[in-house]
């Protein structure tokens, strides 16, 4: 029977001693900071095979050894016997920060305590079976990356097109003029399941939809307007809280059935005047979501929302029609050659990935969530 042990008497922890600010541009050694980039530093504090814990606001893992140092609020994490390898404690920590932000507490900078990380239990495998699991999840780790590299470097093309394309055109229309529609979705009522479901702000992302995180709304308590529900190219956007404001993604699907949830938005634009591709192409640059926060935005630190008529007012560029459909056929052939890229990149990796699991699982993403689990919740 699989043995479990917490991590305190496993590991030791300690903190760095550092401010943030110590850091060195072109710096010898690495610092880490809570920050998800890693740093450079001109000294060394430390020189050990190690985890690293961000203790407050973005609460990321890294796993590192050699010679560096680190902040004050990053924690050390050691292995002081060969019970379990430092690589074997990078994954569980990696699983385990879920529930580490879960207890985190603090107002706007969320913390951990000590307690938090040597209270944790872990399970413990033989040095085989670490091995294995490592080498497992890291190959499929490997085919991540591959395959999220490929997705910016096209993403990376499509930018370069529309700064190309639309760069010098300085026409500018007001949101109101060139929409029919604009409104905020409504608070939804769950249920176990149903014909409708609900898109949330944890389902919108620039690049795609995770429809797999919509929950079902109760039929009997569904919109009674169908222009309320999501329809074949509208743009759903992200519209209340700090950082997660301003995202957007085109729909293409089912009409009717999915309805949006109070804290996003849906904009349903006048096809003569914008096309939706270009819309989202054009919301995506660094200086309009700058300008939407200094504009559009009600409230203060995390409570800040998208204000209907802030935005209605919003002026936006507009290029002929003609050349945003233009650039719109360009993003599509992009996705198409994405999308054959991608399901060649899968065939091979579960070619790799027959050896390592039975399940037949659809997404490497899946077989990743799925090694996790087995190896850390359930047990081999």
């Amino acid at each position: 029977m699989m043995e479990k042990m917490k991590l305190k008497d496993l590991i030791n922890i300690r903190t760095g001693k550092l401010d943030a600010n110590a850091s060195s541009e072109n710096g010898k050694y690495p610092f880490f900071t809570c920050s998800k980039e890693t740093l450079k530093i001109n000294t060394y504090s430390y020189d050990c095979e190690c985890v690293l814990l961000a203790g407050n606001g973005d609460l990321n893992v890294k796993y590192y050894n050699g010679k560096f140092d680190a902040y004050q609020r990053t924690y050390i994490l050691e292995c002081k016997n060969d019970i379990i390898s430092t690589k074997y404690l990078y994954y569980f920590m990696k699983k385990y920060l879920k529930i580490l932000r879960n207890q985190s507490i603090g107002g706007v900078i969320k913390y951990i305590k000590l307690a938090n990380i040597s209270e944790a239990i872990i399970p413990i495998y033989s040095k085989e079976e670490q091995e294995e699991i490592v080498n497992n999840i890291s190959k499929v780790e490997e085919m991540l990356n591959i395959k999220n590299k490929q997705i910016e470097e096209l993403q990376n093309f499509i930018k370069s097109q529309f700064v190309e394309m639309f760069g010098d055109i300085k026409i500018k229309e007001k949101v109101k003029n060139v929409s029919v529609y604009f409104s905020r979705g409504k608070t939804p009522n769950y249920v176990e399941k149903s014909n409708i479901k609900v898109i949330s702000q944890a389902c919108i992302y620039w690049d795609e939809f995770k429809y797999e995180k919509a929950k079902y709304q109760d039929e009997n308590k569904a919109l009674k307007s169908l222009e309320k529900m999501i329809e074949n190219g509208d743009v759903l956007i992200t519209s209340t809280g700090t950082g997660t404001l301003g995202r957007c993604n085109v729909y293409y699907g089912e009409e009717h059935k999915y309805m949006a949830d109070s804290h996003v938005s849906i904009l349903r634009l006048n096809y003569k005047e914008v096309n939706p591709i270009f819309f989202k192409y054009y919301f995506m640059q660094e200086k309009v979501q700058k300008e939407l926060y200094a504009e559009c935005v009600n409230g203060s630190t995390n409570q800040i929302e998208l204000s209907k008529d802030r935005f209605l007012n919003f002026r936006i560029l507009i290029p002929e029609i003609t050349l945003q459909n233009e650039f719109s056929e360009i993003v599509k052939q992009i996705d198409k050659q994405k999308f054959e890229s991608m399901i060649k990149l899968d065939k091979e990796n579960r070619i790799v990935l027959k050896n390592i699991i039975k399940d037949t699982l659809e997404e490497t993403n899946s077989i990743y969530e799925f090694l996790f689990k087995k190896y850390f919740e359930k047990g081999k």
